[in-house]
């Protein structure tokens, strides 16, 4: 069976394919998944490029969608031939944070093998059922980048009808919650340091845009969209780099969820602002499995589908994985087979 592996001790040149053993029949409460496609996120780089080491030898990618093509015994919840989308943290199914997710142990494609492969065997809760109609790329995207936005905006951000978001930047995560906060009535600040990512951004419904490389101080334009009151909650990706700015510019009891370190992986944080704002600071790292099947009724409900950057053949991963360092892309990079 084909599959993609990263060599210790990482890089997109120690990223190659391989014939790897098929995984075989699926167990007692597992099922089989042909595999289709995946969609790029910063961890999955993290780990390709050696930054976040993994055992030698691993299949990449946390996010896959594919199609059942066996059940275990008692599986009742699955049947051949139905589209599924994977689970970040497979044994995540409900509730609160657990110690078994603090870190990677679980997650595909890093603590375990992920989804670069043309088949899978898996517990059947590793899986939910993918968007009614989407294509496998589609449905890739909920796994990682659209959970994560929505767990951020609608499960610990309580999102409702009139809030304003703001979202920093446009790749999967920040455009999948402009999508979310729209659908949910919410008003949109989205920031970009391109025109041309911002005007696609208003095109999707964006209701003000920053570009952050003419304004440096892009928090207090963000306040001057909201009337000086500041937004009610911050998709914050940048980490380090940006942190300030967002608490600038969240409104007194805002919501500041922590997603990303595209700026680093440490600094400081303007403690004295942060207990002024008396906003909430929460890191969080996508979400379970229960969150991710109510995330896939509201999109089937809303009719919202994904903004697809590019999408390359499954040969291509290492392309992909360029096209994503190069920061050029709008929305989700996906590898389709």
């Amino acid at each position: 069976m084909k599959a993609f592996v990263v060599r210790a001790p990482g890089g997109l040149d120690k990223l190659e394919i391989r014939d790897i053993a098929d995984p075989g029949e699926p167990g007692p409460g597992q099922i089989r998944v042909a595999i289709h496609a995946t969609s790029l996120n910063f961890h999955d780089l993290l780990v390709v490029s050696g930054k976040s080491p993994t055992a030698d030898g691993r299949v990449p990618m946390a996010d896959g969608a594919g199609v059942v093509e066996a059940v275990g015994e008692g599986v009742t919840e699955f049947a051949a031939g139905d589209h599924v989308v994977s689970c970040f943290f497979p044994q995540w199914l409900d509730g609160l944070p657990q110690p078994e997710v603090g870190n990677f142990a679980g997650t595909p494609g890093d603590g375990i093998d992920g989804m670069a492969a043309m088949h899978v065997v898996r517990a059947a809760s590793a899986f939910t059922h993918a968007p009614r109609g989407w294509s496998h790329a589609e449905a890739a995207t909920v796994t990682t980048a659209g959970l994560t936005a929505w767990r951020a905006l609608v499960v610990d951000g309580a999102l409702k009808a009139g809030d304003t978001v703001l979202a920093l930047g446009t790749g999967g995560v920040s455009i999948a919650a402009l999508q979310i906060a729209t659908m949910m009535g919410a008003r949109v600040i989205v920031t970009s340091s391109s025109d041309q990512k911002l005007d696609r951004a208003k095109a999707l419904g964006a209701d003000h845009v920053v570009n952050y490389r003419t304004h440096e101080k892009w928090a207090a334009q963000v306040r001057e969209a909201t009337g000086g009151r500041g937004v009610d909650h911050v998709i914050e990706v940048g980490g380090p780099g940006t942190l300030a700015q967002s608490i600038e510019a969240v409104r007194v009891g805002g919501h500041i969820s922590l997603i990303g370190v595209l700026t680093g992986r440490e600094g400081t944080v303007p403690t004295s602002l942060l207990m002024a704002r008396q906003a909430r600071l929460q890191g969080l790292i996508v979400g379970n499995r229960r969150q991710q099947q109510d995330y896939v009724r509201a999109l089937e409900q809303s009719g919202v589908r994904p903004v697809i950057d590019r999408t390359f053949d499954f040969d291509a991963l290492p392309d992909a994985f360029r096209h994503q360092q190069s920061a050029a892309h709008f929305g989700k990079i996906c590898v389709e087979w």
